[in-house]
């Protein structure tokens, strides 16, 4: 379970590398037009990213601070969102690296932001789930991406795609 973990923290990062890649070729005004997503553009979706990955790592007990609102902006200029992504990526992959099974398999206790509850799972499942968020939402910003620059524009973000880029699962 920890290697599947391992793979999808790098995946993440790939994936995040090659969104802000695409981003950072685009006119910034179409970055920014509200095309109707759940967080409006492509940059509020973006830092909606950075915003849950924060919320989960506190939870993880990673960080000791995380925006209260799911649709904070945390940056309006894209070079220091895509600098403060690049470090949380980087912490995720560490954090992840470093985990066991057997704290995978341990139980994590929160308290939910939109709705307050508290909640317990595996933190296995709870990982599985910012990833799972993260795709979902990168999903979100492909498609804005298309929708304003061309089916060409937007880049893969298949895993199999990074598998066989870095080698990482194809064993």
């Amino acid at each position: 379970m920890h290697k599947t973990f391992k793979m999808l923290a790098g995946y993440n990062s790939w994936a995040n590398a090659r969104l802000y890649d695409a981003a950072f070729r685009m006119n910034d005004s179409a970055y920014r037009e509200d095309r109707g997503a759940f967080f409006g553009s492509i940059h509020r979706t973006l830092n909606h990213l950075l915003v849950t990955d924060r919320i989960w790592l506190k939870r993880f007990g990673v960080r000791d601070e995380a925006p209260d609102r799911l649709d904070a902006v945390l940056f309006d200029d894209l070079p220091k969102l895509r600098e403060a992504r690049e470090t949380e990526d980087a912490n995720i992959e560490q954090w992840v690296a470093d985990l066991s099974d057997g704290a995978l398999a341990a139980p994590l206790s929160y308290q939910t932001l939109s709705r307050p509850a508290p909640i317990t799972q595996p933190l296995g499942a709870a990982l599985t789930h910012l990833f799972n968020h993260q795709t979902h939402h990168r999903g979100q910003v492909h498609a804005l991406m298309t929708g304003l620059e061309g089916r060409d524009f937007a880049p893969s973000l298949d895993l199999i795609v990074y598998q066989r880029q870095t080698g990482v699962g194809m064993d």
